[in-house]
């Protein structure tokens, strides 16, 4: 179940942050340093609302996959593109705990992402993933993702695969 971020979240959301920073992954976009779990709750529902975004954001909606009471990831769903985002970031992020990967979860927050986008007005979702991550791939491709081109890396990072998903019936 795709839900906002609450106040009991704390512990295991920065657990979360935690374990895919070693992987080099932001789990909590824009989570400042010792700052109070209220007031990064709050920025979160203002970004929704395109309030207060950071230069180079746009609106989004910051959610956490949760499965029997446990916090197994998390997907950023972007209300629109720019630049950064047509060519590397695309319309949804989504990142699964390590402890909870290969199990389906991916998948099932993906396509309720989707829904969430196609909520807010996306017609047609862009989704891309660096090159050699499979799993992510096969994430994308089954939930309807069809591949529009690879583009090389900026800055040293990988290369992107770049995927289309129509969200119009």
């Amino acid at each position: 179940m795709l839900r906002a971020l609450t106040a009991s979240d704390e512990d295991d959301a920065r657990a979360a942050h935690e374990e895919l920073a070693a992987e080099k992954f932001v789990f909590l976009l824009d989570l400042r340093d010792d700052e109070p779990w209220a007031a990064f709750i709050a920025r979160v529902e203002k970004h929704c609302h395109g309030l207060d975004l950071p230069a180079g954001w746009v609106p989004a909606t910051l959610l956490v996959a949760e499965v029997d009471g446990q916090l197994v990831g998390r997907v950023s769903i972007r209300h629109e593109l720019n630049e950064f985002l047509e060519s590397v970031g695309g319309h949804i992020g989504y990142a699964v705990r390590p402890a909870f990967r290969r199990r389906g979860y991916a998948t099932e927050m993906l396509r309720q992402a989707l829904v969430i986008a196609r909520g807010v007005g996306v017609g047609r979702a862009l989704l891309t993933c660096d090159v050699d991550n499979t799993a992510s791939t096969h994430v994308i491709e089954r939930c309807g993702g069809t591949l529009e081109n690879v583009i090389p890396g900026r800055d040293g990072t990988s290369a992107k695969r770049r995927y289309w998903i129509e969200l119009t019936p």
